[in-house]
């Protein structure tokens, strides 16, 4: 493997390296056989500076498979822990690999990572690897996100490695070039505050704030001032996932990021049928990372993030704890207020009045009882279209219709309500059967299907004949739908 001059307009700084050398491990990729890019984000890639007729060209594709390394480049693992289902334990990058931080046209820093790049120091008994139908899945569902306007990761390309991979069968192998804002984690800072100095845990922190809240650093207490920051940005997050009815799975304080991106598509699915219980991922048996508890978990990996950041908050303990409670307190506060105001928009309700939570509550209730399609169910209201018989023949569906229509008739503008519903409701999702068929094709050869829906999610608010099959929900049945850590 040999350094070749930059192409496609990589411009690379590699920032993360001047941090304690505990926070990583240099580390070179496992070269792979025979690279082909079987899926490239071009639009992504010249948004990013790049060219994506170079990134195909044989160099480029051996670059982002790993086989060659830019110049400017100091590939790494990073280091850091986590609590996995309630649990702390030591991690680290086991299969992916920080190229570097691509400079793009605007100014933004951003990560560029391969995934499924071979083994590194914390890969345990792994063997680094990725498989084809994961990969191909964060990106399609990392992209869907993105034009549902939810933070996240993004996904620049899928090459296929041309060797097999052995998991519960032999399957064939594949990178994910993954993009980030950055990939600190709240398990980075808790991995610096159990095994490392407070000095090292300043210098991660100065790091974060200059990468991602720069307003913090003139701050007196610019530790405290980061943190609350931070709780600002996750609420954001989560209120996000919770109004477009998407469900993590896998909420880890290793799998929250501190820039605020969603990381880290594993098993996650968006809901069909609406579910405050609803669980997807096969080893989340105890529900710890259901839909309805995802805005407490999101709580409580914060306060692990609190914890950690201790000793920098104040000299003295007590007062250091006593400050990142009241900034801990105010994440309940602030999600419930971003909450209601998105659930106002996605019923077309500009004013805010006092019945409105219990307006959206009683609506919630009725679609848990029958089991209706969240995201068609606001559809329906938003094109004045029929519910589902069940619904429609409710008698208490039908006050909830009329306490909503008195209620929308207090708007002084009734076309920018509807501008509002249209905005905040998503036409299409990425739904899990559409997923799994998009995904079947493609482990088969066949793209189009793949490429077609993320053609349609790449415009998921506007009602066009061509989404129609897409919205709809998927049939009945009795084995429910399960996701799986990405392998």
């Amino acid at each position: 493997m040999e350094h070749q001059p930059k192409e496609a307009g990589w411009r690379f700084d590699n920032s993360y390296t001047r941090l304690p050398h505990m926070l990583f491990s240099e580390v070179r990729p496992t070269p792979v056989r025979s690279p082909e890019i079987v899926k490239l984000n071009d639009a992504y890639a010249e948004q990013l500076g790049l060219d994506a007729g170079s990134l195909y060209s044989e160099h480029g594709t051996a670059v982002l498979a790993g086989n060659v390394i830019p110049e400017g480049t100091l590939p790494l693992a990073q280091a850091y822990a986590g609590h996995q289902f309630g649990h702390f334990t030591m991690l680290g990058d086991g299969r992916a690999i920080l190229l570097g931080e691509h400079i793009a046209p605007d100014g933004k820093r951003v990560d560029i990572q391969w995934k499924g790049s071979g083994r590194t120091p914390y890969s345990r008994s792994g063997d680094g690897r990725a498989t084809l139908g994961p990969m191909l899945r964060e990106y399609l569902i990392s992209e869907a996100m993105h034009s549902l306007g939810i933070p996240t990761t993004r996904s620049l390309a899928v090459v296929a490695t041309g060797e097999p991979v052995y998991r519960e069968a032999e399957l064939p192998g594949a990178i994910l070039v993954r993009t980030a804002a950055s990939h600190i984690r709240v398990g980075t800072f808790q991995y610096v505050a159990n095994w490392g100095d407070k000095e090292q845990l300043r210098q991660l922190a100065d790091y974060t704030i200059d990468r991602h809240y720069p307003s913090c650093a003139e701050d007196n207490q610019r530790y405290l001032s980061m943190l609350r920051e931070i709780i600002e940005r996750q609420a954001q997050l989560i209120v996000k996932w919770q109004l477009a009815g998407f469900i993590h799975g896998v909420m880890n304080t290793d799998n929250m990021a501190i820039s605020g991106e969603t990381i880290d598509y594993g098993p996650c699915a968006f809901m069909d049928a609406y579910d405050e219980a609803a669980v997807f991922s096969s080893i989340d048996r105890q529900g710890r990372y259901a839909y309805r508890n995802q805005p407490g978990i999101a709580a409580w990996n914060l306060a692990r993030l609190a914890e950690s950041l201790l000793p920098l908050i104040h000299d003295q303990e007590d007062k250091a704890i006593e400050l990142a409670e009241e900034a801990l307190a105010q994440f309940g506060e602030r999600y419930q207020s971003l909450w209601l105001a998105g659930m106002r928009a996605k019923l077309g309700l500009m004013q805010k009045h006092d019945q409105d939570h219990s307006l959206v509550n009683d609506w919630l209730a009725l679609l848990q009882r029958h089991g209706a399609d969240y995201t068609n169910a606001f559809l329906a209201l938003t094109y004045n279209r029929k519910q589902t018989k069940a619904l429609e023949q409710d008698d208490n569906y039908k006050q909830w219709l009329s306490a909503w229509h008195n209620r929308r008739e207090q708007e002084e503008n009734a076309a920018a309500s509807q501008r509002l519903m249209t905005g905040s409701n998503p036409v299409i999702i990425p739904r899990n059967h559409r997923v799994e068929e998009a995904l079947t094709a493609a482990m088969q050869g066949d793209y189009g299907v793949m490429d077609d829906l993320l053609d349609k999610l790449a415009d998921p608010y506007e009602l066009t004949p061509d989404k129609e099959a897409f919205c709809q929900a998927p049939e009945p049945s009795p084995i429910p739908y399960r996701t799986y850590c990405g392998t």
